[in-house]
Formats: structure tokens, sequence, C-alpha cells
């Protein structure tokens, strides 16, 4: 049993991190639906009608937020939309990440550096996973000169 108990940990970690990897992206649509949903039940739409508006806001933005990758004029503009997706993961990563370093280790140095290095962890791949979602550009397209 004692042997069971250190790997458990292990994989409950691993399984955590993988979770919040993969939900990075969806940070702020989430962000955006809870507050959809908090404002909508405190203005007396009450539970069921907070939780359709919270989805209907969280899908819009998700929505939005793609629409804008796909056919934004302007890089600027995507760049911006990229930026405005991954800093709540990056909040997300550094909360997480210093969440688990708590319990890890005493530290407080510690678990700062591992709650940066974190954090820069979740940024980069919410920052893969966001412009990976875009549609390609018509074929034919190259960015390198011909």
């Amino acid at each position: 049993m004692f042997f069971f108990g250190p790997l458990l940990v292990v994989a409950g970690i691993g399984v955590f991190c993988w979770l919040l990897f993969t939900l990075a992206v969806y940070a702020l649509p989430f962000y955006a639906g809870l507050t959809a949903f908090f404002a909508a039940y405190h203005s007396g739409a009450g539970p069921l009608g907070g939780i359709i508006v919270g989805f209907v806001a969280a899908g819009a933005t998700f929505g939005f937020g793609q629409l804008l990758l796909a056919f934004a004029p302007w890089t600027w503009l995507r760049v911006l939309t990229v930026l405005l997706f991954t800093t709540p993961a990056v909040v997300a990563g550094y909360a997480a990440t210093l969440g688990i370093a708590r319990v890890a280790m005493p530290s407080p140095t510690w678990q700062m550096i591992f709650s940066i290095v974190g954090a820069i962890a979740v940024g980069i791949t919410a920052l893969v996973r966001i412009t990976s979602m875009t549609l390609p550009g018509p074929a034919g397209q190259s960015i390198a000169p011909s």
C-alpha cells in the first residue's frame, strides 16, 4: 500500500496538469459565461435562466474569437485576439501551478519560480492551441518566397 500512494499522487498531478493544458484555451469563454451567469442570476433570471445565459455568452465569446481569427483582415487584430484568449490562460496556469507548488514545497521562492514557469508553459500551450484552431489559408499561398 505504501508503494501506491506516491504513484497515485503523481498520477493525480499528471491528470490535473493534462486537464489544465487541455482547457486553457477555454479560460476566456468560461470567464465570460460565468460572469454572464452571475449577472443574469442576480438580476432575477433564476438558476435555469442564468445557466442558459452563461452558456450562450460562453459560446458567443468562443465563436466570436474563432471568427476574428479566421476572417480578421489585419494581423494586429489577430494578435490582439490571441493575446485576449491567452492572458486568462496564463493567469489560470499561474494560479494552478502555485496551488500545486504550495502543497509540494515549503520555500516561497521556489513556489514563485515554479508558478511562473507553469504560467509560461500553460500560456505557450494555449497560444499553440488557439493558433492551430484557425483555418489554413487558400491553397497555393505560402509564406516562403518562390
